[in-house]
């Protein structure tokens, strides 16, 4: 059965509850998601609860900003079936207070550009554990300020170093939080290294034997990127995870739940590795 091991809800910077999300899966015909809000856990527990009332096995997860102190390039790390979710609390917190500051800035500007209110904004944040550039986009929408989310205005507002009201955002460094994931015995597993161009710190992680996965299919990895990390993990005996990233309408390329996902043996395989961690 397929399993998409990578799903954002209105917890961070998706459009679905996760009542929704999970409904949404019980009909995809996906035996397995799994919850992996950004910087959070906190919709985790009740996705879990959920997907058992509705058949649908969920993984609580999380999908933690990084910053590589070699490079200074953005690494994504997915937090898989982590026990002690208390003991990441900090991390998140911090984040959250990092992505707060950045947001506020980001509003200030945004507002200055495009006046309206900004319950306009915080309204359709609602719900989440902070303010994305999503619903900056959404409530300028529906301001009449531009009639798509990710077209020219947002490029405008929010490319990155030449973006009018981009903020960059002093995420945490990639080794320390790949340890406090350990720390708090949850598996680390790269996401969509096609996106930052990260396969040189993959590499080095992976011989260093820090991380216990890469995300493989992912929509952002192309077919030549998913031919060399099968080619890796299988070398380093790392689990090849795969999720659409799906954030419903907040996500910039569409592809409905479940268009990429984890093969069957390789969920076995997260399973047996989060039993033994």
């Amino acid at each position: 059965m397929a399993a998409d091991l990578h799903c954002h809800t209105k917890m961070s910077d998706g459009t679905l509850c996760i009542d929704e999300l999970v409904d949404l899966a019980k009909k995809r015909g996906l035996s397995t998601i799994a919850v992996t809000d950004q910087d959070t856990f906190a919709g985790t527990g009740r996705a879990v609860m959920y997907g058992k009332r509705k058949g649908v096995e969920v993984i609580p997860g999380a999908e933690f900003s990084t910053t590589d102190g070699k490079t200074g390039r953005q690494v994504h790390i997915l937090c898989y079936c982590c026990p002690h979710p208390a003991r990441l609390a900090g991390l998140c917190k911090r984040i959250a207070e990092m992505r707060r500051h950045a947001a506020l800035l980001m509003l200030q500007k945004v507002l200055h550009l495009y006046p309206m209110p900004v319950e306009m904004i915080t309204r359709r944040a609602q719900g989440s554990t902070n303010i994305f550039p999503q619903h900056v986009m959404h409530a300028l929408l529906d301001a009449g300020y531009t009639d798509e989310l990710f077209g020219d205005l947002y490029r405008q507002l929010f490319a990155p170093k030449t973006g009018l009201a981009y903020i960059p955002v002093s995420y945490p460094e990639t080794h320390e939080v790949i340890q406090q994931i350990h720390g708090a015995g949850g598996l680390a597993v790269m996401a969509h290294p096609g996106q930052f161009d990260s396969y040189d710190i993959f590499l080095e992680m992976s011989a260093s034997h820090e991380l216990d996965g890469v995300e493989v299919c992912h929509p952002l990895n192309s077919e030549e990127d998913r031919k060399g990390l099968r080619a890796m993990a299988k070398q380093y005996g790392l689990l090849m995870t795969g999720g659409s990233d799906f954030r419903g309408m907040y996500a910039e390329h569409h592809y409905p739940l479940g268009t990429y996902t984890t093969d069957d043996t390789e969920v076995c395989r997260l399973r047996s590795m989060a039993e033994s961690a």
